[in-house]
């Protein structure tokens, strides 16, 4: 992927230096592991936690000690001061990040003067193992990268990063700059459902919905329109800059969303495949969901909650 002539944004919050301590909740990517609470199980509870009101820390703790997994997390206060840097960061990965955030800034701003309507970006806080979440709790390393609806913010440790690659055999050598410019854009996808009303909305739907099954099924549906809407950024990207991509580039996209997907990383952790489980959607789900916004390009083509739809 070329990306030295994207445009840097400033809207970066660097903490990777402070050593901080948090936990979190929100919309992220799946990590898997031993141990403790699953990542499905910690962003089912801060989806509760948004949705009720309720610090997602102190769910997130309680849940940990019914499982055998821990005691209740210590944080900091969010009144503390998170400390770090602002502006767009110096370094290689720092520079990378505040790249595709300007891109992805500037492609979902030109989408929606389209339609009438004013973008506002999302933040980056980029992190070493902990920091403060807000209002979405401990943000940690072990839970993936994840975006915070009520703050309008993306936390990310960019040692997920190398998670991916190693662990997850999701990419390998150059394509995984394109691999890590999609992990951030799906974020950045669920930033776009945040400012179009879908996740206050959704949140409403799992809050009244009958059964964890159901919850679950919508959450996978909201995922997979993230997946979708990071294919759109890819598809218009390429159109602003048709060299961008390299070869490589989206086939490293699809393996990563096959290596993260649900069925894999159960059937890695546990040997079988739960699909009434699954809060992010199967290896194939991801893929196709990912070249149905890049090969369409429109936001219309990623309604994952039209009725009917196959997801």
């Amino acid at each position: 992927m070329r990306y030295d002539d994207f445009r840097r944004s400033d809207n970066i919050d660097d903490r990777r230096d402070d050593g901080g301590m948090g936990g979190g909740g929100g919309f992220g990517i799946p990590m898997g592991g031993g141990g403790g609470l699953g990542i499905g199980t910690i962003i089912v509870l801060g989806l509760l936690g948004y949705a009720f009101g309720i610090d997602p820390r102190i769910l997130i703790g309680g849940a940990e000690i019914l499982t055998g997994g821990g005691s209740a997390p210590s944080y900091q206060s969010d009144r503390q001061s998170n400390g770090g840097k602002t502006g767009a960061p110096k370094d290689e990965m720092g520079s990378f990040v505040s790249g595709v955030l300007g891109e992805i800034d500037d492609r979902w701003s030109e989408i929606f003067k389209a339609s009438g309507q004013t973008y506002t970006g999302p933040r980056i806080v980029l992190f070493r193992n902990a920091t403060n979440g807000g209002r979405c709790g401990m943000a940690q390393s072990a839970m993936g990268p994840f975006y915070c609806p009520p703050d309008q913010r993306i936390f990310l440790d960019t040692a997920f990063f190398r998670e991916v690659e190693t662990r997850f055999r999701g990419c390998s050598g150059r394509a995984c700059k394109f691999t890590q410019a999609y992990i951030i854009a799906h974020e950045a996808g669920h930033h776009v459902q945040n400012l179009l009303g879908i996740i206050p909305r959704v949140t409403r739907m799992q809050q009244q919905a009958g059964s964890k099954v159901e919850a679950n099924q919508l959450q996978v549906r909201v995922e997979l329109q993230a997946d979708c809407l990071a294919g759109v950024w890819a598809n218009r990207e390429k159109q602003k800059r048709p060299d961008f991509l390299e070869e490589g580039d989206i086939d490293a996209a699809l393996q990563t969303a096959a290596a993260i997907g649900d069925d894999t990383l159960q059937r890695q952790a546990q040997g079988r495949v739960v699909p009434d489980s699954f809060t992010h959607g199967s290896a194939e789900q991801r893929k196709r969901w990912f070249m149905t916004g890049f090969q369409q390009g429109s936001v219309q083509a990623c309604n994952t909650f039209a009725p009917g739809v196959r997801l």
